[in-house]
């Protein structure tokens, strides 16, 4: 998930708010998030809120996904165009003189500029960009504004495209437009699509950040870590995951290290990355499992999993909690930050490290959000970061007073269309997600019988209207087929999915969907738009 939009606004990537806060809030903003599916826990905390505490829940998705049941409005938009959607509800808000005046004054800038942008958003012309009905428009953008507390949730629908960034800052500015950010039951908040995601965001695995998002171009921040460290930092920002492969494509990249992690499934237009791969002088992988990606290195190091190791998970919700090892790692496998140590020592750089406790103790040194986020302190419950010393409580919500930048940036977004949409030749469009039975690339997953006997293949769910027109029954064989590579996978007949749109997962090997899939990159965030791409459909 790209955080570069929400760093833009608020000056991190995480949850605003807390978990349990959703349960307690007056209105639920939930959009390019599939949350029964993909956080289950989470989405029990919606349920709850509708159900027992009588939360208005607004839906912003173009799948008849689960939580549709539980909504109040759903706001079945085309793919793709979210920032249309978004402005519109700004215009009603800002039309109306619904938004927050005095939070806007005294805690944001840039307002005017966005007002002047969002004018031409009316309900009528954002329908028809993106199908959305005038009506609907209107009635979400009161619920929200009028709510004393509203939660916007959003997951990889809203990042997983070439305007992704744009994405999240039009979240940001309907959250600030409402005053909606800094209170509890609040926020703007990303559900994290894998666990420790955001740990490892916080420890400094994006290109461009030391631990804590201190900048690596930033000359103050590069000397303090040079000096906890005792080593030469380069000034230039690393690069992401699409542009590494396309650097070992052109063989600028020649050795890849690759650490829990399976792009030969879960990268964008897979036939590339495989001849980037296959570019590489020298490969290694490092994972529990062998997983495609790994099949092609020189060199496969087996790592413990989580049972078999000691340290931190840091979850959705900025919750620092520790892990303990439960059972012996089999065979020759060991914990990451052991094998990590043990390269590092031969490739001349000591890491002297005797245990997952005394990395923590340097993480409470070098990064000013975890300073005061002790293994004692987690022994029994974990605490939410900022946490700047050992007698701070943590911190349930931010921006309580003010935004870590000072005052919330407004970002003035136009809306822009997908980078591929139909034509006659790929007539429908694709976009991709997860099941609720597996997990990412089915490493784990796939090996465990129930998941299996739940959800035994990947199917392409195709609208009736869609069906009927290519001659399609439910069940049968298709193939789908984008610019990049072709498929075949069983069909799915479903209203779940709308007319001129199908939707595939990409757990499964055997119907590889990124097969498929488009990887331009949003120009900021750098995130591929998996979520659309132009494909065609005929029986196999």
């Amino acid at each position: 998930m790209t955080v570069a939009g929400l760093a833009a606004a608020f000056g991190s990537g995480a949850m605003t708010n807390s978990i349990e806060e959703i349960e307690f809030t007056d209105v639920i903003l939930a959009t390019g998030t599939n949350t029964t599916e993909n956080h289950p826990v989470i989405s029990s905390r919606i349920k709850r809120a509708v159900q027992q505490r009588g939360a208005k829940l607004i839906v912003i998705d173009p799948r008849e996904i689960d939580l549709v049941k539980y909504a109040t409005l759903w706001l079945r938009q085309k793919p793709g165009t979210d920032v249309a959607v978004l402005n519109g509800l700004m215009n009603v808000i800002i039309a109306e003189g619904i938004f927050a005046r005095e939070y806007v004054e005294n805690r944001t800038e840039g307002f005017e500029t966005l007002k002047k942008t969002v004018e031409k958003y009316t309900p009528e012309y954002v329908e028809g960009i993106s199908g959305v009905p005038a009506a609907e428009i209107k009635k979400a953008a009161r619920l929200y504004a009028r709510a004393e507390k509203a939660s916007l949730l959003y997951a990889m629908g809203i990042t997983q495209h070439a305007t992704g960034t744009d994405n999240v800052k039009s979240c940001a500015n309907l959250a600030m437009l409402c005053g909606k950010v800094g209170i509890e039951g609040g926020g703007v908040n990303p559900l994290r699509g894998q666990n420790n995601v955001q740990g490892a965001c916080d420890m400094g695995a994006l290109p461009d950040v030391f631990p804590a998002y201190q900048k690596v171009a930033s000359d103050e921040m590069r000397a303090k870590f040079e000096k906890a460290w005792n080593a030469t930092l380069p000034a230039q920002p690393g690069k992401t995951v699409v542009e590494i492969m396309d650097g070992a494509h052109r063989g600028e990249i020649k050795a890849l290290y690759i650490m829990g992690e399976n792009p030969l499934l879960s990268d964008p237009d897979l036939t590339h990355v495989e001849a980037a791969l296959k570019r590489l002088d020298f490969l290694l992988v490092q994972d529990l499992f062998l997983t495609e990606t790994a099949r092609l290195a020189d060199v496969v190091l087996p790592s413990a999993c989580f049972a078999e190791k000691d340290g931190t998970f840091t979850n959705t919700e900025r919750r620092v909690q520790r892990i303990r090892k439960a059972v012996q790692a089999p065979g020759l496998a060991k914990a990451d930050w052991e094998i990590i140590a043990g390269i590092s020592a031969k490739m001349g750089y000591p890491m002297t490290y005797a245990s997952a406790g005394e990395i923590m103790a340097e993480i409470n040194r070098v990064a000013p959000s975890y300073a005061g986020i002790t293994y004692d302190r987690i022994e029994k419950e974990g605490i939410q970061w900022p946490c700047p010393d050992t007698a701070h409580p943590g911190t349930r919500f931010l921006h309580r007073d003010r935004f870590s930048r000072g005052l919330g940036l407004f970002h003035a977004i136009e809306y822009l269309p997908p980078a591929e949409l139909p034509d006659e030749e790929y007539p429908l469009l694709l976009s991709t997600g997860r099941v609720l039975y597996h997990y990412h690339t089915g490493t784990m997953t796939r090996l465990a019988q129930g998941s299996t006997e739940r959800c035994p293949e990947s199917l392409v769910e195709i609208h009736p209207l869609d069906a009927e027109k290519l001659g399609l029954e439910d069940g049968q064989m298709v193939r789908v087929t984008s610019r990049r590579g072709t498929l075949q996978a069983r069909a799915k007949v479903t209203t779940r999915s709308d007319a001129g749109m199908i939707f595939m997962n990409f757990h499964f090997r055997e119907a590889a969907v990124n097969l498929l899939t488009n990887p331009v990159l949003d120009p900021v965030g750098k995130t591929p738009e998996y979520k659309v791409c132009a494909v065609r459909v005929e029986a196999a």
